[in-house]
């Protein structure tokens, strides 16, 4: 037996484990190409928007380093810029700061160059800077001093300009070279994509045809049995008991026919037993008719009514007559074990009606049902019992007069249906001892309870447990019953 479940362990774990290697051989070599393809695209990417982020960051001193260098010096020599006014000389742009700026971002951008060219660029923009910030400290020395205005002016153009148009050509010469580099690296990504596109077309072809001859052979080893095994299923269903599969593969397909071969032995007994259930249901439902049509319930409204005659009310009479002609036509209703809710209120109303010409001393009684539950279905004969034992067992043993209420509300997807009586209830182990014959863990047709039992166990065998009956109740303060039951 031991070694039976050790094979049936490996036996499931060699199926599974086929389908993985398939699986593992179809996706792995994808996902090793997407990631070569994403990881060298994205390296693309960033040398590119790098390139990008360099000329853009340039072209700002491209465009205005030498006009603002230019004015700021002009002004400075000048006077109109206050540089002798230790006051006033922070409020204006210092040159120094600005040449300090732009040199930082260009060695920033020298460290990461990487090609000869625009390294030398580089290179030469910082050493014009560093002369720049010469020049510019003599004058702003001459401006301090006072008095230097023809040679500060002279300086300004023949240095401070000249070398502001150098660092600008230098400028352009930088942005040129880097948009070089962006061309060729334009025709590097063209040529890596049409390569990646040649090896996924490759690689697809190979992949194609290895996993086209995984499958056949896969489905052939899970399609044969399966399809043999369906074979059997098809004679058992057409009646023979006496099919058996067996395999000597040591997988899932073992269990599979060792399970067929059980469910074959095991059906006999299952299909007697639903025919036993259906016997069950069909005596249950008898034996609830019985009760209804019992010769005690028959001879009192037989007695009723002529006494009625007798005495002569003879509308109360005929009215009487009527209800038990309606009583008696729901509880039989043709041999059908469903009716309407419209058909099922008349059955508990005629009851009412009949037993309040009886019990009208104690008893008054109240129907109030909901107009849009009145065309589905219940099974018959589901209220009447419930009604009968709130009667019999509620009202009847309360001093005074009792009154039974019957509503019907639709809750979601179901009908709620709940028979409440002011009668005298029960205390808790009354109620206990109620609902253990109701759920079937007391059986005994004698006591009271036997009448909502078979209500019970007709809605669970026809609706399912999640529908039934519900009871509560005070001792002295009456009882309620609820009744649900899908919409159908």
């Amino acid at each position: 037996m031991q070694n039976t479940s050790m094979g049936r362990l490996f036996g499931k774990s060699r199926i599974q484990s086929r389908l993985m290697s398939y699986i593992w051989i179809c996706v792995v070599p994808f996902i090793l190409l997407f990631g070569f393809a994403v990881t060298r695209l994205y390296g693309y990417y960033r040398e590119y928007d790098q390139l990008v982020r360099n000329i853009t960051g340039v072209n700002e001193y491209n465009m205005s380093f030498k006009e603002e260098m230019d004015e700021m010096m002009y002004k400075i020599i000048i006077g109109s810029a206050n540089w002798t006014d230790p006051e006033k000389k922070l409020e204006d742009e210092d040159p120094n700061e600005l040449i300090k700026k732009a040199r930082d971002h260009f060695e920033k951008l020298k460290k990461n160059a990487t090609e000869p060219n625009v390294t030398a660029d580089l290179e030469a923009l910082v050493k014009l800077f560093n002369i720049l910030e010469e020049r510019v400290d003599d004058i702003l020395v001459n401006v301090e001093e006072g008095g230097h205005y023809d040679e500060n002016m002279e300086m300004l153009d023949m240095n401070i300009r000249t070398l502001t148009s150098l660092i600008q050509e230098d400028i352009q010469q930088y942005v040129y070279d880097e948009a070089t580099n962006m061309e060729l690296l334009r025709r590097e990504v063209a040529a890596g994509v049409i390569n990646t596109v040649r090896i996924l077309i490759v690689v697809f072809v190979v992949m194609t045809g290895v996993i086209f001859a995984f499958s056949k052979r896969l489905a052939r080893r899970i399609t044969t049995p399966i399809t043999e095994l369906c074979d059997m299923t098809e004679k058992f269903a057409g009646g023979d008991f006496t099919v058996s599969y067996h395999t000597n593969r040591n997988d899932e397909m073992e269990t599979l026919a060792n399970s067929f071969n059980s469910m074959v032995g095991e059906i006999e007994t299952l299909v007697a037993d639903i025919h036993r259930e259906q016997e069950n249901a069909r005596e249950a439902e008898l034996r609830l008719l019985q009760e209804q049509i019992n010769p005690h319930f028959l001879y009192n409204t037989l007695d009723a009514i002529i006494w009625l005659t007798e005495s002569g009310e003879t509308k109360k009479a005929v009215q009487m007559i009527q209800d038990l002609s309606s009583f008696f036509r729901v509880s039989l209703s043709k041999g059908e074990s469903q009716i309407t809710v419209k058909e099922e209120r008349e059955h508990v109303r005629s009851y009412l009606e009949i037993q309040h010409y009886r019990y009208q001393d104690i008893m008054e009684y109240e129907i109030l049902f909901d107009e849009e539950i009145l065309d589905y279905h219940i099974q018959k004969l589901t209220l009447q019992p419930i009604v009968e034992n709130a009667l019999y067992h509620g009202i009847k043993n309360k001093r005074g007069k009792g009154r039974i209420t019957v509503t019907g509300t639709i809750t979601g997807d179901d009908i709620l249906f709940t028979i409440t009586d002011n009668g005298i209830g029960m205390n808790e182990e009354q109620l206990e001892n109620l609902r253990d014959r109701i759920s079937g863990k007391v059986h005994d047709e004698r006591q009271h309870g036997f009448g909502m039992y078979n209500v019970e166990k007709r809605l669970e065998m026809q609706y399912g447990s999640a529908y039934g009956i519900t009871v509560s109740s005070e001792y002295n303060e009456g009882t309620v019953v609820k009744v649900l039951i899908p919409k159908v």
